[in-house]
């Protein structure tokens, strides 16, 4: 039998990677994640690594860049710049500023299925969120963690969403829930003491991490069966 494990506190996605992410009400899940999540991002030129995605790690002025949508749905066609300008996704300019930010030129690119580093959906609860918050002496923000769903717990404990590896999560109770397979723990990088609104580096709060669980916040998961997720929507454990 399901296990009702808490709700869906708050939605987001990331339009272009390591750029500020967008709150949502309600999001479309499908075989890629969210739709419109993380599928812009800005290509180093110069880079042959094989990884060649400019992100917040080496350019943490990158979360203070804000894609805006005008037209349509899912993908943004500006980027607000941390000075106030507003310029096309696309656009010379936008590229140029970036580019200078960082040392080198820069491309935007757009894939059809996303640009992830380890899975196309992320999950973490707000109470893995305030534990490793108190433990950094911060006041807790989720938009460290840069998840695409958070939960809150019915049985509030930290790193609980560990006990979900090897399981499914349903949102909502219908037989024709959303779903997806929890398949590993998110090992977590120096961008999570990055402050989203400021970029400043509070390096306490990746040590928080590392000393009470391994460097691991969160989940990742596949999705089994795609549809709307919405706020305030019951998650249930399928063992």
């Amino acid at each position: 039998m399901p296990v009702e494990v808490g709700y869906v506190e708050a939605l987001f996605r990331y339009p272009v990677k390591s750029m500020n992410g967008e709150p949502l009400e309600t999001a479309s899940l499908g075989w890629q994640g969210l739709d419109g999540d993380r599928r812009l991002a800005f290509r180093r030129l110069e880079d042959r690594s094989g990884v060649p995605w400019l992100t917040a790690r080496t350019l943490p002025d990158l979360l203070r860049f804000t894609p805006i949508r005008r037209d349509g749905p899912d993908l943004p066609t500006h980027i607000l710049t941390p000075d106030g300008k507003e310029l096309p996704v696309f656009g010379d300019e936008l590229a140029a500023e970036v580019g200078q930010r960082y040392g080198s030129p820069v491309q935007m690119m757009q894939l059809k299925q996303g640009i992830f580093d380890d899975a196309t959906i992320s999950v973490i609860s707000s109470s893995t969120v305030e534990q490793i918050a108190r433990l950094a002496g911060h006041t807790p923000d989720v938009r460290r963690f840069r998840p695409n769903v958070l939960i809150r717990l019915s049985r509030p404990e930290p790193f609980q969403e560990e006990e979900w590896i090897g399981s499914t999560l349903s949102f909502g109770d219908a037989g024709d829930a959303p779903a997806i397979a929890v398949t590993r723990r998110d090992a977590r990088c120096s961008m999570i003491n990055l402050d989203p609104d400021t970029a400043a580096p509070a390096p306490e709060v990746l040590k928080a991490v590392v000393r009470v669980n391994q460097k691991n916040a969160g989940v990742y998961g596949t999705v089994i069966r795609t549809g709307k997720l919405t706020i305030g929507q019951p998650v249930l454990l399928h063992h």
